[in-house]
């Protein structure tokens, strides 16, 4: 039996066996995935939502694995599609596979050590107090019972997985009982390692079938030479679309004078020989001196700072260096404080390479033209200043990390941006002709289930907020629908804006993002048929609503990258020095991608209908609009405002 024809039986098995039907889409992709594993070549394959991607991907990768005797990484961007594969998908596939294969497919998850709560941090026990705490003797210890709950679970927890805590604690309470891979110790150091729950997750996916993770460890894993993930052939990568975002977010270095200062509190404690009130105080003047810049791109480094940076970076090295001193016979009379030493060295080292990398920029040449950005953020509400490094772009690092030593497939809903590749395979750095492409559509037809409105008579946005005009057209079209609207802004201060305004003159509930959990927010939004949600940009991708409560889609504006973001400025100087379109490369390209997940919003089976209406007559006045409009599901178009409202109307008659 021939590739092809055992892939579309085993797949036609598994999906009798789960009760579906088969869907044309699914066995095109099925196939395409199974020849590119046997031919070694690269795969990038937009699958419409409702086509069973999952499915599409899973049924020849447990093939490969187990006629191969090698392993399949299988990830994701988010930890709900992880849960979603690793609780419901994978469990019944095995099932339903297992009569067609040589044995019973294996599979489990491997996520990144901050998700797993540390043992070494927990046995000690009385440092309950939360970060803030040890900067601030006074303040009380309002994380300290969030803490506590997290050390009474782990004396019980089998998996020390957060995602397993119920209910969930904050992010800062989380920090305190978890560790970062460069802040672990690694497992012959560590006191605990025996018992270490990453280490756990890491051994039961040495001899597995298929490893789900997600894009951040695998970076770990391909770019940063760290062999985490078990031995394998092939990576299959789900919501691709995020790849280049999440990279370049584990790629970044940052420095802050509240980092400082915490590393000098933990130094002090372990002994520094004064070295840990040279940081003190060199945290407070880093602090000083970043309050003198104005936030973005540095393309120029004063001698001053500089040498403040240089001399910091000795300050760290040699702070480390006491640090790491073990006194004879600590590691056996006192585990704990030795785990901490070593912990605090790590970070520390960590803190001088980010320096490194910083300085190394300006070292020669055209900071312009360096593989590192270097910027400055500063949060407006706390006036915390961070100094940032990351990579320009990824492609580089992916080109020979990731593509030249596997076989490789990328599927998402949304990556023929303006009906073509292209533009995410140069983000992402595919060789050139070493892969293949495919789009298999929907299982409905876009154009019968959707209209695409372009509200090409308001005003071009601007920068005062939603005009009156632009009010006013998003109340008529909520009533029209009866509410049943997501409404997705390019800002929280216009959701903020357009809930205010619109609370008062329509009978419907409209829940603002920020109100609560985005989870419960969606939860009640599904519940409650006529209401609306309002929020930014944790609302374009992944919410997922199918049915009458989701019939209408707004999008305020394009979502352009703001014109001060440092990385996005960065790149798309270099694509004008290299005499390509900087604004279709990097920021018509990052609207496309939006534009395509914020529209995919609407149709989420092939029962739905409904509009999603653009607010920005750029769509259909400017020349990057055909680009945007291609990227995103090809519904029915129109400009009509009363075309729309009565298609809106009948739709809620009908229901």
């Amino acid at each position: 039996m021939d590739e092809h024809s055992a892939t579309v039986e085993l797949l036609d098995a598994a999906v009798a066996a789960l009760g579906g039907a088969r869907r044309e889409g699914q066995v095109r992709m099925a196939t395409a995935v199974a020849s590119a594993l046997e031919k070694e070549r690269h795969l990038a394959v937009q699958a419409g939502t409702g086509t069973g991607k999952s499915l599409a991907y899973l049924v020849p990768a447990f093939r490969h694995a187990q006629e191969t005797g090698s392993t399949v990484i299988v990830s994701t961007a988010t930890l709900a599609l992880q849960r979603q594969l690793v609780e419901r998908d994978l469990p019944r596939l095995a099932e339903a596979l297992e009569p067609h294969l040589a044995k019973k497919p294996t599979f489990a998850i491997m996520k990144g050590r901050s998700n797993y709560v540390c043992l070494n941090k927990v046995s000690r026990a009385s440092e309950l107090e939360s970060e803030d705490t040890l900067l601030d003797a006074d303040s009380p210890s309002a994380l300290g019972r969030h803490v506590q709950r997290v050390y009474e679970w782990a004396e019980d927890t089998e998996t020390g997985d957060r995602e397993d805590l119920e209910p969930g604690v904050p992010d800062l309470a989380w920090r305190q009982v978890s560790v970062t891979s460069a802040e672990c110790l690694g497992a012959t150091r560590c006191p605990h390692g025996e018992d270490c729950f990453a280490e756990l997750a890491r051994r039961r996916a040495a001899d597995v079938d298929v490893v789900v993770t997600n894009h951040a460890l695998l970076a770990i894993d391909a770019v940063a030479d760290v062999n985490i993930l078990p031995e394998h052939d092939v990576v299959i990568i789900d919501e691709a679309h995020e790849l280049d975002g999440r990279i370049t977010s584990v790629s970044t270095a940052e420095i802050t004078g509240r980092a400082l200062k915490m590393a000098a509190t933990r130094a002090k404690s372990l002994g520094a020989n004064g070295k840990d009130q040279r940081l003190t105080e060199q945290a407070a003047e880093l602090t000083q001196l970043l309050g003198e810049f104005l936030p973005g791109r540095w393309t120029d480094l004063p001698e001053n700072a500089k040498q403040q940076l240089m001399a910091l970076a000795d300050t760290l090295s040699s702070c480390r260096d006491t640090i790491a001193r073990t006194p004879e016979g600590e590691q056996t009379s006192d585990p704990e404080k030795f785990a901490e030493r070593q912990n605090l060295a790590n970070h520390l080292s960590t803190l001088v390479e980010a320096i490194a990398r910083i300085l190394d920029v300006f070292a020669t040449g055209d900071p312009a033209a360096h593989a590192d950005v270097v910027w400055l953020e500063r949060d407006e509400r706390t006036l915390t200043d961070t100094l940032a490094v990351a990579p320009l772009s990824i492609a580089g690092m992916l080109h020979e990390k990731l593509f030249g030593e596997q076989t490789v497939v990328l599927t998402s809903a949304t990556l023929a941006l303006g009906g073509r590749f292209d533009a995410m395979a140069a983000q992402w750095g595919l060789p050139k002709g070493t892969w293949d492409s495919l789009d298999v559509g929907y299982p409905f037809n876009p154009a019968r289930s959707g209209i695409l409105y372009t509200a090409s008579h308001l005003p071009q946005p601007g920068r005062d907020g939603l005009s009156p005009e632009t009010l006013e057209e998003i109340r008529e079209l909520i009533m029209a629908a009866g509410g049943r609207t997501l409404g997705l802004f390019s800002s929280r201060r216009a959701a903020q804006q357009a809930a205010e305004a619109l609370k008062p003159r329509i009978p419907f509930d409209i829940f603002l993002q920020g109100e609560d959990s985005i989870g419960a927010l969606v939860d009640k939004f599904t519940k409650n048929e006529n209401s609306c949600l309002f929020g930014t940009l944790s609302l374009w991708q992944g919410v997922d609503v199918p049915g009458p409560s989701c019939s209408l889609v707004l999008i305020d504006r394009i979502p352009f990258p703001r014109p001060d973001n440092p990385l996005m400025q960065a790149r798309t100087e270099a694509a004008k020095a290299a005499g390509r379109n900087g604004f279709m490369e990097v920021s018509a390209t990052h609207a496309a991608l939006l534009m395509a997940q914020g529209a995919g919003r609407l149709l989420r089976s092939v029962d739905d209908r409904g509009v999603v209406a653009v607010l920005d007559n750029r769509l259909e006045t400017k020349r990057y609009g055909s680009y945007l409009r291609d990227s995103m599901p090809q519904m029915w178009r129109t400009t009509d405002p009363e075309i729309v409202q009565g298609a809106l109307k009948r739709l809620v008659e009908s229901r």
